[in-house]
């Protein structure tokens, strides 16, 4: 293993990570690597503003993120407006960061913009398929992960807010979302309150894929993990609906997650964009080819 990033590895994976270096191989000694192994999500801000010129530098940042094929179909709504962030807020009222964070941004899937160039241009084409749909969404993950990776550049701290789907027709009506604009999440930015912890993640035993999709190991992976990240923050006092399921003699990180999937999230999202302009069929192939 690399001694010189064993802490920070250990520190997000709960173990020692065989990084498998190359014989004569050497890693970079690098303080970004370092810190994106050892970022963390916050929710509680200090009092201290964001200057609007940093801010405008993320979202330049956020969109020089990779797009596919140059369409550029992610779009963002900064929330300026007191009563319109605190509408927001009040459709969450577990999540009081999203009216206590110093700056919120929805970060939008826009399969509409590549529509109307078409029409500007003359080459009339719809973007409702699954194909537009997709690449869209793509898109603004993409925005959405490199602006949170340089804020925690410049010392803010983020939180995404991916809820926002949950209540989408009220969200919609809200930002004045367009049809084949929508949601993928909000981010909370700010500087933060407080030192936050490093969310363990899964080994990559049970996430990276040699050549092909293998989860024979799975079962042990996750076990193992279930493991380490109890010993660290235990979810056992925490049990989630315990009395819909029982109350777990070892409840870790995995029961936690099949039973929070038990209960969906985003209903109605599918039928609202249904309703403002996707079909989510295939593309269709143009004629003679």
């Amino acid at each position: 293993m690399a001694e010189i990033y064993r802490d920070d590895l250990r520190a997000r994976f709960g173990q020692d990570l065989d990084l498998g270096l190359d014989p004569g191989g050497e890693l970079p000694d690098d303080p970004w690597l370092r810190q994106v192994l050892l970022r963390r999500t916050q929710r509680r801000y200090a009092d201290r503003p964001v200057p609007e010129s940093l801010v405008r530098l993320l979202l330049a940042a956020a969109f020089s993120a990779s797009s596919k094929s140059d369409f550029q179909q992610a779009s963002v709504v900064w929330l300026k407006d007191r009563a319109r962030r605190d509408q927001l807020s009040a459709l969450f009222p577990d999540m009081p960061w999203i009216g206590t964070a110093p700056v919120f941004l929805v970060f939008l899937g826009d399969a509409r913009r590549l529509e109307k160039l078409g029409d500007l241009r003359g080459h009339k084409q719809p973007n409702g398929t699954l194909e537009g749909f997709f690449n869209a969404t793509v898109d603004a993950a993409l925005a959405l992960q490199t602006c949170i990776l340089a804020a925690e550049t410049v010392g803010l701290g983020c939180c995404p807010i991916s809820v926002l789907r949950n209540h989408i027709a009220t969200v919609g009506e809200l930002l004045e979302l367009p049809d084949k604009v929508f949601p993928v999440a909000g981010l909370c930015l700010g500087y933060p309150a407080q030192s936050g912890f490093i969310s363990m993640r899964l080994p990559l035993d049970a996430t990276v894929h040699i050549d092909r999709y293998d989860e024979t190991g799975l079962s042990a992976a996750v076990d193992g993990y279930d493991r380490r990240r109890d010993a660290r923050h235990s979810l056992h006092d925490r049990q989630r609906a315990a009395e819909r399921f029982g109350k777990a003699e070892f409840y870790g990180w995995s029961e936690d997650k099949a039973r929070q999937a038990m209960t969906p999230e985003g209903i109605g999202f599918a039928a609202w964009l249904r309703a403002h302009g996707f079909t989510f069929d295939d593309p269709e192939t143009p004629a003679g080819n």
